[in-house]
């Protein structure tokens, strides 16, 4: 029995290979892309980016107005975080089968964060370039819905992993329904909210970085500005200053995950 198991594993791990061969190929054809011509060409971008994109002495004379657009990247995605993240609560607790009040409710919250998360923020930013134009509100309310859609799925498997057991023992002794919320659902699934959020911040500020090239806002739009004048040594200053806050936040957010946790 248990070799047959394995033997059927084996099968459909066989199968998905080869599909994923067949579509590889296929797509190679039809976009006509040259593997080797791709793989030769790198030695020459390697040589090109060492002898055209570095940061020189003058460039730094742009570092203060450089710090200002990060700084202004880095806010708009933690308030597009937090603010989704207190929206997603909500929803979640609606959506999740442990604490929704009825299907119908939950139905329309699980729908609605569907919606919301298989929606590129990339594609958000587009949409609300018809709305807000060119401006920081756009890259906001892009990665608003986002995070929205993100972080609602995130709660609500966290609250159905984390709360199922005392929601049933607060449901025994007759507590309310908002009792069960305030003293189970939030104290015992607010720590790995917490950690969903942080990594929604980072994942945020990446995003934040490409929204900028659509929105004309941010750090992103700031690269953009130089690097199609050619100015080649400001835009790697932009790129190394981008490297570095998002490592630094991660690093921050990986120690205050292993707090909470």
């Amino acid at each position: 029995m248990q070799a047959n198991y394995f033997a059927k594993k084996r099968r459909n791990s066989f199968s998905f290979l080869l599909i994923l061969g067949v579509v590889t190929i296929l797509a190679i054809l039809i976009t006509e892309y040259n593997i080797v011509k791709g793989f030769t060409s790198l030695p020459k971008a390697v040589e090109w980016a060492f002898g055209n994109f570095y940061p020189t002495l003058d460039s730094l004379s742009k570092l203060p107005d450089i710090l200002d657009k990060l700084i202004e990247t880095i806010l708009v995605s933690v308030a597009a975080t937090t603010v989704g993240a207190a929206f997603a609560i909500l929803f979640a607790i609606m959506g999740s089968n442990t604490t929704k009040v009825n299907l119908f409710f939950g139905s329309i919250s699980r729908g609605v964060a569907t919606v919301f998360r298989n929606i590129d923020v990339a594609a958000w930013a587009m949409i609300l370039l018809f709305s807000f134009g060119q401006s920081s509100l756009t890259g906001y309310f892009a990665l608003f819905f986002g995070s929205f859609g993100f972080l609602t799925r995130a709660f609500v498997e966290t609250i159905d992993e984390v709360s199922g057991g005392s929601v049933e023992a607060l449901r025994a002794t007759g507590a309310s329904y908002f009792s069960i919320i305030f003293q189970s659902v939030v104290p015992s699934s607010l720590p790995q909210m917490i950690s969903w959020v942080l990594f929604m911040i980072e994942t945020n500020i990446r995003s934040a970085t490409l929204i900028g090239l659509l929105t004309g806002s941010g750090i992103g739009f700031t690269f953009n500005l130089y690097y199609k004048s050619l100015n080649y040594d400001i835009a790697s200053l932009v790129v190394i200053v981008i490297a570095i806050a998002i490592l630094s936040i991660e690093t921050i957010s990986n120690y205050v995950r292993r707090v909470i946790l």
